[in-house]
């Protein structure tokens, strides 16, 4: 399995996904591959693209990869090669606007130099930089010359500043769409029921609305899954949607028992089951719908 790592700067690097996409074409990459993309905008039917991957599941692809294809912070290289792991490095540039700066060519530099790690300037020869990888055996990590020792220091210093943003991103997003489901579930049941819909149909209708508005949001905002082959997609709109029943049975059983059990009144019942469901859906939808490989 080959990984690829973008980090988490706030600019895209479409031009190394879209080589690597290249080469699993011409038939250069037979493995799978897997990418955390971080704010990258790219789509592929040959690769499986998240947006962030949590920690510990990251580190266990990490674990896993046979080679790990990287952007040139210090802080992706630095993980992969404390795990004695074959790694391909290209720098962002500034002139396409991938970085402020092109500080990542030093970088990517002083690691290749060392025997760390192979570089990656010619993106047309990353089909035979792959190749070269099967025999390359990188020099196992030590951090003792002074040149290494700033870089490491710049990337503490520079991860000192990761936003709030991408830390809490997943549910940040999660939680703001959560809102907008649960109002077109509510406003929808209220339409519905002042127009004289049933009570448990008009229930329903607005549950299927607000349930394909809450599939197209949480694949591609919240979870990060961009990957749009048949069989993934399949396998997420299936998955998704039986979660959504089992979360529709526990909405139904909950107006029931506030409805005709406790005599609440038809909002608040609503309110109150839908922050329950909510809650069970987030759990089904990271744990199941769209949980990363491990």
């Amino acid at each position: 399995m080959i990984l690829v790592t973008l980090g988490t700067q706030d600019k895209g690097f479409p031009r190394l996904l879209k080589q690597i996409d290249e080469e699993i074409k011409k038939g250069n990459i037979k493995e799978k591959v897997i990418v955390q993309a971080g704010c990258t905008k790219y789509e592929s039917d040959n690769m499986e693209i998240f947006d962030l991957i949590p920690s510990d599941e990251f580190d266990k692809l990490v674990a896993r990869a046979d080679l790990i294809i990287t952007h040139g912070g210090a802080g992706s290289i630095l993980t992969a090669i404390k795990k004695n792991k074959k790694v391909i490095a290209a720098a962002r540039l500034k002139k396409y606007k991938e970085h402020t700066n092109d500080h990542q060519i030093q970088i990517v530099k002083e690691f290749a130099k060392d025997g760390y790690i192979l570089e990656l300037r010619d993106f047309s020869k990353l089909g035979k930089l792959i190749a070269k990888s099967k025999t390359f055996k990188p020099k196992k990590f030590v951090s003792n010359t002074p040149n290494m020792v700033k870089m490491i220091d710049d990337y503490i210093e520079e991860s000192n500043h990761v936003s709030w943003y991408n830390k809490t991103k997943e549910i940040l997003w999660y939680g703001f769409f959560g809102v907008l489901t649960t109002l077109i579930n509510i406003v929808s049941f209220s339409l519905l029921d002042k127009a004289g819909v049933e009570v448990y149909f008009a229930n329903f209708i607005a549950w299927v609305l607000s349930v394909l508005f809450a599939f197209i949001t949480n694949k591609v905002f919240v979870f990060g899954s961009r990957s749009f082959s048949p069989k993934i997609l399949f396998k997420e709109m299936f998955s998704f949607f039986f979660a959504r029943v089992v979360s529709l049975g526990i909405d139904m059983g909950g107006m029931y028992l506030l409805l005709d059990v406790f005599k609440v009144k038809k909002i608040l019942s609503k309110v109150v089951v839908n922050i329950i469901v909510i809650i069970a859906n987030y759990i089904f939808s990271k744990l199941v719908v769209f949980k990363k490989e491990k």
